[in-house]
């Protein structure tokens, strides 16, 4: 996919403290996972290189989670509590953002594909391209 195949798009969390842009396609692909994090908050995934993330605000608002295994890295604002975005364990050399944080100007059409996370293990590796240039 060339640059100019890209479109910038901006998201924040609900008080928008903090806010981020990032460059992907118009039409999106949206990975809506059933492990146990993503389906007790509704975690909707754009998975972007990290070259194609810009953390425009708020990074001193930001608090981490990790747990198992600690390579997931979970940014969630100190003042609203929402994770727009964070480092994937499937991809650490990326973004994952919560589509349910992104404005949608920018957007011409979106799926939500289902991604079975309960079996991590075995589909992890089905996102690793998503985090490549």
């Amino acid at each position: 996919m060339s640059s100019s195949d890209l479109a910038t798009h901006k998201g924040h969390c609900h008080c928008k403290a903090v806010q981020w842009e990032i460059l992907a396609p118009r039409k999106l692909s949206i990975d809506e996972c059933n492990c146990s994090i993503c389906d007790l908050h509704g975690f909707q995934h754009i998975i972007v290189p990290k070259s194609r993330f810009t953390l425009v605000s708020g990074k001193d608002n930001l608090t981490t989670y990790t747990f198992n295994t600690h390579i997931a890295q979970h940014y969630f604002c100190k003042t609203c509590g929402i994770e727009s975005f964070y480092i994937p364990r499937s991809n650490p050399d990326g973004y994952s953002i919560n589509f349910r944080c992104l404005e949608r100007d920018n957007v011409d059409e979106f799926e939500i594909v289902p991604f079975d996370g309960k079996d991590w293990e075995k589909n992890a590796g089905k996102l690793s391209h998503l985090s490549k240039e």
